[in-house]
């Protein structure tokens, strides 16, 4: 038998989430006239590697459509509706009332991105301080109702807020945005929410093929560039999240933490006459590489065992979008659900098919990803790991009795691997739905087996 310092080790191992593979988002606008409906375009993305979908409003068909998919979703504030939720505490409950709150639980609703690019889309009529506020009032509400925990308040921003990119290490935030970015960046680490940055190499090498690689831009293993600190990157966008990280760092932040996300990154496969770069193929080649890096659990140079949640822009060709061709150009299907370009969006996880209802990929017939389990976090409070397991096997809970002395899961003799279990039970008996295993935040789901030697982990 193993020593217990030997499981216990071993089971700290498999309590790592996704050790494979990670989320892969998709924006989901819809200014096009063309596209099909939100209840397809869910069930369509049931059968793919997308687990979470980030929209740019509250439209209540798609919130509804996305219900009990296991498909997490974003919801966001409008820029022009972020004066008013600014306003006062009782302006953002209503917003959260009337928009979001009927579609809780069914609807997985993890975080609500506040504007768009709202610091940088008309400064001369925007206030900075009110997108702050926004956060703040939002963030109030959700704590309010207990939600806090589970729906995380953020803003995407562009990469227009930094006075300059490059070099990576060097990087500030503009003199002018310096304040309310303190600000922004201070309420990010105290609520565990995430900095979320629309980074387009793409724009980088439109507008400067001369100066900039074009495989550099398609995230390929280019020559490399060298950061005077010693950094090298081998791709623009790991220079582009870098450059954010620095900022922050310049901030005063370097010894909080911040979590990155990617909101938008993508390439258009068509442009105006004469953008050379906007084609099919290198549409093609840089989506097929996103996805790839947002399964890697790789970082950055910068900070290489810091994961970088991304979410690819966008889903759908846009034939209604303001701006030039390539705005209106950067779907990864057409409104007919066909592909622009082959692009692979296959789903290991999800549950075997009984046919083909578009976007290419197979429809699933059942509950998405049936090899998930839930287990307890690595550093969950104990006392409400004791709470939740007593919940579990006390009086008409579940069946307990592997985790006692004479069962097969009794060892090792841990809190957090009899509370893992018992949750686990439960979560697959009432159904594999996020609240079955939130367990006031200390459940976690995950598609690596959490069975060891004799111990078996039950699945649906």
């Amino acid at each position: 038998m193993a020593p217990a310092s030997v499981l216990v080790l071993l089971f700290l191992a498999i309590l790592s989430p996704f050790p494979n593979v990670s989320a892969v988002g998709v924006n989901y606008g819809t200014l096009g006239n063309n596209l099909p409906s939100p209840r397809k375009v869910a069930q369509l993305l049931q059968s793919t590697l997308i687990d979470k979908v980030k929209i740019y409003d509250t439209n209540p068909e798609i919130i509804g459509a996305f219900s009990n998919t296991g498909i997490d979703l974003i919801v966001a504030v409008e820029n022009y509706h972020v004066a008013n939720i600014s306003s006062d505490t009782s302006a953002a409950d209503e917003w959260f009332t009337n928009r979001v709150m009927p579609f809780i639980p069914a609807t997985s609703i993890v975080a609500i991105a506040v504007g768009n690019e709202y610091l940088t889309t008309d400064p001369d009529h925007l206030k900075p301080n009110a997108l702050f506020q926004a956060m703040q009032n939002l963030h109030s509400v959700l704590v309010q109702r207990g939600l806090d925990r589970k729906i995380k308040v953020t803003t995407p921003h562009s990469m227009a807020v930094l006075a300059s990119s490059f070099p990576p290490s060097a990087s500030t935030f503009a003199t002018t945005l310096m304040p309310v970015m303190t600000s922004i960046v201070g309420f990010l680490a105290d609520t565990g929410s995430p900095f979320m940055v629309n980074a387009y190499p793409y724009f980088a090498y439109r507008d400067n093929p001369g100066m900039v690689d074009l495989e550099y831009a398609l995230l390929g293993n280019a020559s490399g560039v060298r950061d005077p600190k010693g950094y090298e990157y081998s791709n623009m966008l790991d220079a582009q999240v870098d450059a954010v990280r620095s900022a922050i760092i310049a901030l005063g932040f370097g010894n909080r933490t911040v979590e990155m996300t990617i909101s938008e990154s993508g390439w258009p496969s068509k442009g105006e006459s004469g953008d050379k770069a906007a084609t099919p193929d290198n549409a093609k080649t840089y989506n097929s590489r996103l996805i790839e890096r947002a399964q890697s659990n790789k970082g950055t140079p910068m900070s290489p065992k810091k994961n970088i949640e991304i979410f690819v822009f966008a889903l759908f060709n846009e034939n209604k979008k303001e701006g030039g061709v390539s705005e209106r150009n950067f779907g990864m299907f057409n409104g007919d659900g066909s592909k622009v370009y082959e692009v692979d969006l296959s789903c290991q996880f999800c549950s075997s098919s009984v046919g083909t209802l578009g976007f290419g990929e197979k429809m699933s017939s059942g509950v998405r990803g049936p090899s998930v389990w839930c287990v307890a976090k690595p550093h969950a409070d104990e006392k409400v790991l004791q709470a939740v397991l007593d919940f579990c096997c006390g009086p008409g809970g579940v069946d307990c009795r592997e985790i006692y002395e004479s069962g097969d899961c009794f060892a090792p003799d841990k809190l957090h691997a009899h509370a893992s279990y018992a949750m686990n039970v439960y979560y697959q008996i009432h159904g594999r739905n996020y609240w079955n295993c939130d367990f006031k935040g200390t459940g976690l789901v995950t598609f690596s087996d959490p069975s060891y030697g004799t111990c078996k982990y039950s699945q649906q």
